[in-house]
């Protein structure tokens, strides 16, 4: 297929829209089912490039949950607790390496995550397309598909779920090119490969980054390079846990993915874990129940006339002291900055999401004050000096 016309571009009163090679080669993608539409293909060949190149630097298999052209979620195939497996709805599943990374990958933040678009690294198998088939998400890409996995994924939407399958070989051209108000744009790709050579710079007293930690920035740095700029990443245990994407202000990024953080972390709250949800209520719903009970609005939910909607009885809010105390738990959290942190006030932020290391640019005129920001914590920091803006 030399080219794919579109029902429409960015919104629906952009009629003319279609996908091409500028060279008349073959699109390196074909569409097994479905009908992509213009973003569905911006998040499908983005959040490709994340897993393909997660799986080439951690050597495991990894699955990406994309929106509006960011990651909501990358994860890389590793073990899951029980509470993990409970709060991302998978318990009842027999999972593959495959279907876990993407049960990760989602269920950190299954409210950004709702409607996505998925990538995955390997041949999607009957697991995983078992696992996109109840949840709601626009569609998937990956470089092959079994037969019983293709036959799953066939069956949902109504039979118009999207199914991509990319070929793996496929090597861009060097230049790539963009046109905007009518300008063409053209830069050499970004093919900068991130590794943990890019961690040797350690300027705080604490130099210590184990090597599950330098797994974790590796997973950081590489969402990062895919994600629209500012932006920030918090993970832990193979999995994003907090992403910041989009942010004018660099401390608003650490804040967004910071907060984001908090509530996956707060979802593993005995309370949390405990709410008496009815039995008809779909997962979607017990979402949102839960991201409105950790907030300051909780009463949005606890109120006489609303907690019956989806409670069968009424739960004791999660009090400030509780959620401060539990959050003092959580530690061992990795953080990727795409650019360098300009003021300390960014550290203080992290630190409060159990932040134990970072990887960032630097190159910053107060470098020496994150840096002293760092000590005070016993947070090790590598400057890696290499900026990962995407746009």
């Amino acid at each position: 297929m030399k080219e794919m016309v579109l029902k429409y571009g960015c919104n629906p009163n952009q009629a003319a829209a279609r996908i091409y090679m500028n060279h008349g080669g073959d699109l390196p993608l074909e569409v097994l089912n479905g009908r992509p539409g213009y973003i569905n293909l911006l998040d499908a060949l983005n959040s490709y490039q994340l897993v393909k190149e997660l799986k080439e630097a951690i050597h495991l298999p990894a699955a990406a949950s994309f929106k509006h052209v960011s990651p909501a979620g990358a994860a890389v195939a590793t073990d899951m607790s029980d509470t993990l497996k409970h709060i991302y709805y998978v318990d009842d599943l027999e999972l593959s390496p495959l279907a876990t990374a993407y049960a990760c990958a989602r269920g950190a933040d299954r409210m950004s995550s709702y409607g996505d678009f998925v990538a995955l690294s390997d041949t999607c198998d009957a697991a995983t397309a078992t696992l996109l088939k109840r949840e709601v998400s626009d569609g998937v890409i990956a470089p092959d598909y079994t037969e019983e996995a293709l036959e799953i994924l066939k069956t949902k939407r109504k039979g118009t779920y999207c199914v991509l399958k990319i070929d793996k070989d496929y090597k861009p051209a060097l230049l790539e090119h963009k046109d905007v108000y009518g300008v063409t744009f053209e830069q050499e790709r970004n093919e900068a490969k991130i590794t943990t050579d890019l961690f040797k710079t350690r300027p705080t007293r604490n130099k210590d980054i184990p090597e599950k930690a330098q797994r974790d920035l590796l997973i950081a740095l590489i969402t990062l390079k895919y994600t629209q700029s500012n932006s920030v990443c918090y993970v832990k245990n193979g999995m994003t846990v907090g992403v910041g994407a989009g942010q004018q202000s660099r401390v608003h990024c650490t804040r967004l993915a910071g907060n984001k953080t908090d509530i996956w972390w707060l979802r593993q709250h005995p309370k949390v874990l405990a709410l008496p949800f009815k039995e008809d209520v779909h997962r979607p719903d017990r979402d949102n129940a839960v991201d409105v009970y950790l907030s300051d609005d909780y009463d949005d939910v606890l109120a006489d006339g609303a907690w019956q909607l989806v409670f069968t009885r009424c739960p004791v809010p999660l009090t400030r002291e509780e959620k401060k105390t539990w959050l003092g738990e959580l530690h061992g959290v990795s953080l990727g900055s795409d650019a360098f942190f300009p003021f300390g006030d960014n550290i203080e932020r992290a630190h409060r999401s159990g932040v134990d290391y970072i990887a960032q640019a630097g190159g910053s005129v107060r470098d020496d004050h994150v840096i002293a920001m760092c000590d005070k914590y016993n947070i090790a920091m590598a400057m890696t000096g290499l900026r990962l803006f995407h746009h």
